[in-house]
């Protein structure tokens, strides 16, 4: 099993019990969606402060994180947008397929993908 598939896997299975643990706790009406789509926001901004304090620019903190830091809280928004996918009643995998595909056809109106 490539790394690839293996993430794809634990990804969807992260994602699959991170729904239903919140539809268990909270519920499914809008309110709850829109909270889940702004989590993607919450979770972007904390990306962007690790991402500042691994540039170290405030004189004050100095480094107060590495680029580890700031790709563990990308992977975070990742998962937070998929969650809030599949709580809107789509599948993540096949929702990421039809955005890339869609990027890939941006940049390349002739390549050929599968």
């Amino acid at each position: 099993m490539d790394d690839l598939t293996l993430v794809n896997e634990l990804a969807a299975a992260a994602v699959t019990r991170a729904t239903m643990w919140l539809d268990a706790s909270n519920g499914h009406d809008d309110h709850q969606l829109t909270l889940r789509i702004l989590k993607v926001t919450e979770e972007a901004g904390e990306a962007a402060t690790a991402w500042y304090g691994a540039l170290g620019n405030n004189p004050r903190k100095g480094m107060t994180h590495t680029r580890h830091d700031v790709a563990l809280e990308l992977a975070d928004v990742a998962l937070a947008a998929f969650v809030a996918i599949k709580s809107l009643g789509f599948d993540p995998a096949a929702t990421l397929r039809e955005c890339s595909t869609k990027v890939i056809e941006r940049l390349d109106p002739d390549q050929s993908h599968e």
